[in-house]
């Protein structure tokens, strides 16, 4: 049927891209490999009865098993919701609601975005740990807290993760939910998801400063994976019952009513502070810079931003020799601690706004 002159028309949900998911031969074989270890034989026959288990929470889709009604203030109360996502939510606006208080500490989030550290394959750390020190040792300095997140611990503890972003924003923004909902997945085996803690991290903070190096003209992997997961805190929907969990048609639906895309973080201040030893260092920072704005976030200023060589072509196996040596680029590092600290205090004396801040965008998103 043809679609009549201005008759409103919601979009079909696309299908077809994935029809169907293991077979019972293939989960079994990917879910018995986390137990190659010949330790785990004497067991074999429990681990077997896991593996029944586990197939029939796949095969069934149980992805979030526990639930309990939503209840007043969601949309639908009478949705199931799961309890570890209500337990994030609750957690997280408790966060909040202390952060926006006056007279709690000051509290900027240090982000060391480097994926070694020498407790694993490396054994050596990170440049990029020994300048979220710097950054750390400036902010205790001047009262304020520091929160330091150590994103190498995804590469040197056992089930820790940060699971990709779905990108359920792009069927519609009101699927993408605040905090996300689509882990952890107990059908897919898709738990210990870091992001619930790093949302409440965030939630806390009056600043934060991400320290980065470059791999391959890019942020670290580690680093990618937060940003991508952090989407829903600019637009997300804190209400999953109104689209009775991920239905995209309902989500559809309410996009195209109107939403309003509430940015949950913004008002929190940002530095920046990049360093490589070939190339790629200025436009990592500049698309740092930018994700942060777009986010509303408050730069710190010109000083809260730096990209920086360490070692310009010399050799790997003797980069911290010369991070010890260039005392002005440590210099540098703790002038963003010092700045991000002193916008911190301005923001929350009332004495630093974005200067666009009240401007309505004309277009949402």
């Amino acid at each position: 049927m043809k679609q009549k002159l201005g008759e409103a028309r919601t979009p079909q949900v696309r299908k077809g891209q994935m029809r169907q998911g293991l077979s019972r031969e293939a989960f079994r074989v990917r879910y018995m490999a986390r137990y190659h270890d010949p330790a785990f034989r004497a067991e074999d026959a429990a681990l077997a009865r896991l593996e029944t288990i586990a197939w029939d929470a796949y095969s069934e889709g149980r992805k979030a098993p526990m639930t309990s009604r939503a209840g007043e203030g969601y949309a639908d109360p009478e949705y199931d919701l799961s309890t570890e996502w209500r337990l994030t939510h609750e957690r997280l606006e408790a966060a909040q609601r202390r952060q926006q208080q006056s007279d709690t500490r000051s509290r900027v989030l240090v982000v060391n975005a480097s994926s070694r550290n020498d407790y694993t394959c490396p054994g050596e750390m990170s440049k990029s740990f020994r300048l979220a020190q710097i950054c750390e040792h400036e902010l205790t300095q001047a009262g304020i807290e520091a929160d330091m997140l150590d994103l190498s611990r995804l590469a040197a503890e056992p089930d820790l993760h940060i699971y990709p972003c779905k990108a359920c924003v792009s069927t519609a923004m009101p699927l993408c939910h605040w905090p996300c909902s689509c882990y952890p997945n107990h059908s897919l085996g898709q738990v210990n998801d870091w992001m619930a803690e790093i949302y409440e991290r965030f939630a806390a903070c009056h600043g934060a400063i991400f320290v980065t190096p470059v791999y391959w003209y890019q942020v670290s992997s580690p680093l990618k994976l937060m940003i991508d997961r952090l989407v829903c805190a600019d637009g997300g929907n804190p209400d999953p019952s109104s689209t009775h969990g991920k239905h995209p048609d309902e989500a559809k639906a309410l996009e195209l009513a109107g939403w309003h895309y509430p940015k949950h973080l913004a008002g929190r201040a940002y530095g920046a502070i990049v360093h490589g030893d070939v190339a790629g260092i200025e436009d990592t920072r500049r698309a740092l810079s930018d994700w942060l704005d777009w986010m509303g976030w408050v730069d710190a200023g010109a000083s809260a931003r730096i990209d920086r060589m360490v070692g310009y072509y010399e050799p790997y196996a003797s980069s911290h020799d010369t991070l010890d040596a260039d005392v002005r680029f440590q210099q540098e590092v703790a002038n963003v601690a010092r700045a991000v600290g002193k916008a911190v205090v301005a923001l929350r004396a009332g004495k630093l706004h974005r200067a666009d801040e009240g401007i309505e965008p004309p277009r949402a998103k």
